[in-house]
């Protein structure tokens, strides 16, 4: 008998462990560990390392031209008396040291492209950061309402537990029949099977929280956080906060800025860029020094596909950008809509919850004194689970709309810091 308590001592310690090292995480703070350790961000956020390097690159100026020509007589006729092939006096060398100019703010155009198109990046980056953290307050939202499911299933099976130990007491001094023991003892055994299956939907939603969050150690959700955040009152004030955070519109904005100096870019690029240099060139033992000058004659390319292009592209960001706008008009509208809709159903929920509770106390309290039936008690009990059950639903809804709300105004990115 005493093996058997220290297996059990030893037993209870191990599953306390396993459970004590689990880390709990408030919705933010999944947010930041995400924002953090998630390897999708991690690859997304070299764009904007690349990104930047092209403002290096478009910094760059063209580097110095370096040519070298050696020509020689080939024929002994031709040589100078008592020479030979390779004497000086038979050979012309040519070195010319030249540079491209850039001009028509080539240079300058260039670097406003890139310093755009850099931005537009990194707010590209943070627009998946906002559909990450959607993701992930998503699955934290699931492990939060799989753990208060097992709870209440759990108060449930308690209440049904402590019943069946009394009616089994209750009984074998035959005050009361045995159906009324095995109905009392089906319930209880519904009901642990359920806490079973609930046991084991957390495990699984918090293995998928794991993945999104990017982290080796046990996760889990904590119950006590009811990131009820302030929402701002009015939809226009929300809309216009949209139209201010939300990352896809801002980089939006900056590809209609960016696709305005392309164009200027390839307009520039239209005009040749000249190659100035100087010439050193001995000729048969005689020094000669000069500059040159080369250019592109644009008969035939004056960068015209490029410029044409450019020009499409801005009119496809500007659609792009208008499209974006109206969408977010509609999102907002939509996600408020719901919220208010969640928020007023919720606050209709708190009288019913509290008559259910009193509803089942009184109820039990009349069959343990032979004041009616165990059907009634059954019925009560049953009737309590819906409603708390609805209740949780009905919160879970609520929650959720709050997340949509905060995802399609962009303050989830905020949140997230």
């Amino acid at each position: 008998m005493r093996k058997k308590y220290i297996y059990f001592l030893l037993l209870s310690f191990l599953f306390s462990g396993s459970s004590f090292s689990q880390t709990r995480f408030t919705l933010q703070k999944a947010l930041q560990t995400a924002r953090e350790n998630n390897s999708v961000l991690r690859t997304e956020k070299f764009n904007i390392g690349i990104a930047k390097s092209d403002v290096t690159t478009a910094g760059l100026r063209p580097n110095p031209v370096m040519g070298i020509s050696y020509i020689s007589t080939i024929r002994k006729q031709d040589y100078a008396e008592n020479t030979g092939l390779l004497n000086s006096a038979n050979t012309q060398t040519s070195l010319q040291l030249g540079k491209i100019f850039q001009i028509a703010g080539q240079r300058k155009n260039a670097i406003d492209l890139a310093e755009k198109t850099a931005v537009a990046t990194e707010n590209t980056y943070h627009e998946t950061e906002r559909t990450l953290y959607l993701e992930v307050a998503g699955k934290w939202m699931e492990v939060w309402a799989a753990q208060k499911k097992l709870a209440l299933i759990q108060a449930a099976k308690s209440n049904i537990d402590s019943l069946a130990n009394i009616n089994k007491y209750r009984y074998t001094k035959q005050v009361i029949t045995q159906t009324d023991l095995y109905r009392t003892e089906l319930l209880a055994r519904q009901y642990a099977l359920q806490a079973k299956t609930a046991q084991q939907e957390i495990i699984n939603k918090q293995k998928e929280l794991k993945f999104f969050l990017g982290i080796k150690v046990e996760v889990t959700a904590d119950i006590s956080d009811d990131f009820l955040y302030r929402i701002p009152s009015g939809i226009d004030s929300l809309l216009q906060q949209s139209l201010h955070n939300r990352s896809d519109i801002l980089s939006s904005r900056l590809n209609v800025e960016a696709a305005s100096s392309n164009i200027r870019l390839q307009r520039s690029l239209a005009i040749p860029s000249p190659e100035i240099g100087v010439v050193y060139n001995p000729q048969n033992r005689i020094p000669y020094v000069g500059a040159y000058l080369t250019f592109e004659l644009p008969f035939f390319s004056r960068n015209q596909g490029e410029r044409q292009k450019a020009v499409l592209l801005k009119q496809q960001a500007e659609q792009q950008f208008s499209t974006i706008q109206s969408r977010i008009g509609t999102e907002v509208t939509n996600a408020y809509a719901d919220y208010e809709f969640q928020k007023q159903s919720l606050e209709k929920f708190e009288n019913m919850i509290t008559q259910a509770q009193t509803i089942l106390n009184n109820v039990k309290y009349a069959y343990l004194r032979g004041g009616t039936t165990i059907i009634d008690f059954l019925e009560a009990q049953r009737s309590w689970l819906e409603i708390q059950q609805q209740y949780y639903d009905t919160l879970e809804l609520y929650k959720q709309s709050i997340i949509q709300l905060l995802y399609v105004t962009g303050l989830i990115n905020q949140l997230a810091k």
